[in-house]
């Protein structure tokens, strides 16, 4: 018993050092790409994004392949993350060593993000299936119109809030609006780089590998295999479920933050927190396989360079990334499709040619 466990967990180390490597040796390609000169400009501009959008595939795939519960709202808690995070980084602007600066308000914007996952987890988990995504949603979508309608400034009295206009929170002449409703929140300090997205994307890869095979790991698996067996054992399903899901939101809010000093201008359009933005990370999560956290990276950093990468095909290139996008789908989940794949894969023919061996 003792032998077994210990393999397992020699697998699962196994697993999870492949795929530290696999986003170390990506960085290391990159950079040397950059350094030589060999990647344009607009390629290079992606690598922000391409760590925003791998962490945010993580940590979805978190709530949808371990704890296996459907989230639409994803998106809410990148832009709460991201405007907590903002925030915080123009009020603190130049008042401390913008490194520090900027590491505070990851963690601003992690905890924000994770405290919304919290109490918004207590009602909503109680729902499943379509019910909760419906609700997830709808939170969405709430929090993106909150954050368009919500003033607010800074002057020697302290903050003023409002939810009308700027003229009304009554300010004085030397003060200063931070959030300014539909406009967003302007000259954000550009503290993300590459480097920093690398570190943060290993980071949640860290976060979400050792929970999941951690002790309540396996609870929230046992939770999503067999709600009614898991709490006949025991198991306290509310704790689990809010444990992953605060976790998912928070990393969430990484992911906002990182995006939001990627920008000059911070605004909560329908194009960077919306419905859609929720439905791309669910894509990435799906495509990659739901439950398996290495293919949420890949496919997210895939899909994300597809579109740039034919860019040169001008009018067709949409169409044939929404072509390659069904096929990967077919093949990734067909049932014929999986036959294929397993009748076929590299560790059946290997066991098929040992035994051939064996036998002679």
């Amino acid at each position: 018993m003792i032998v077994m466990k210990k393999m397992k967990l020699d697998k699962n180390l196994k697993s999870s050092l492949i795929t530290y490597g696999m986003v170390i040796a990506a960085y290391i390609v990159m950079q040397t790409l950059v350094m030589t000169d060999n990647i344009s400009s607009l390629m290079e501009g992606l690598f922000v994004p391409l760590c925003i959008y791998s962490i945010m595939a993580v940590s979805l795939n978190l709530t949808v392949g371990i704890l296996g519960e459907l989230s639409l709202g994803h998106a809410g808690f990148m832009c709460i993350g991201a405007f907590a995070g903002a925030f915080f980084s123009k009020c603190m602007n130049g008042a401390m060593p913008d490194g520090i600066r900027f590491v505070c308000a990851i963690l601003i914007g992690a905890v924000v993000a994770a405290l919304f996952g919290f109490l918004i987890g207590i009602p909503v988990l109680r729902l499943k299936g379509d019910y909760l995504a419906i609700v997830t949603l709808g939170f969405g979508e709430i929090i993106k119109n909150l954050v368009n309608v919500f003033y607010v400034g800074r002057d020697a009295n302290g903050f003023h809030f409002s939810m009308k206009d700027a003229m009304s929170l009554g300010m004085e002449a030397d003060g200063e609006v931070i959030i300014k409703g539909a406009q967003g929140i302007t000259k954000t300090p550009q503290d993300s780089t590459f480097t920093i997205g690398v570190i943060l994307l290993l980071i949640a890869l860290f976060i979400v590998l050792n929970f999941i095979n951690s002790r309540s790991g396996r609870a929230v698996m046992a939770i999503r295999d067999n709600r009614i067996a898991a709490e006949s054992i025991g198991i306290n399903i509310t704790k689990y479920k809010l444990m992953a899901f605060s976790i998912s939101a928070g990393l969430a809010g990484v992911a906002g933050v990182l995006y939001a000093h990627n920008l000059t201008t911070l605004t909560a359009l329908p194009k960077n927190f919306g419905y859609n933005q929720s439905i791309m990370i669910l894509v990435y999560v799906v495509l990659g396989g739901i439950g398996n956290i290495r293919g949420s990276v890949i496919a997210a950093v895939a899909l994300t360079l597809l579109p740039e990468l034919m860019r040169s095909l001008q009018d067709y290139r949409m169409l044939i990334y929404a072509v390659v996008l069904i096929g990967a789908m077919l093949f990734t989940w067909a049932p014929k499709a999986k036959e294929f794949r397993e009748k076929y894969s590299p560790k059946r023919l290997l066991a098929l040619k040992k035994a051939q061996k064996e036998a002679k």
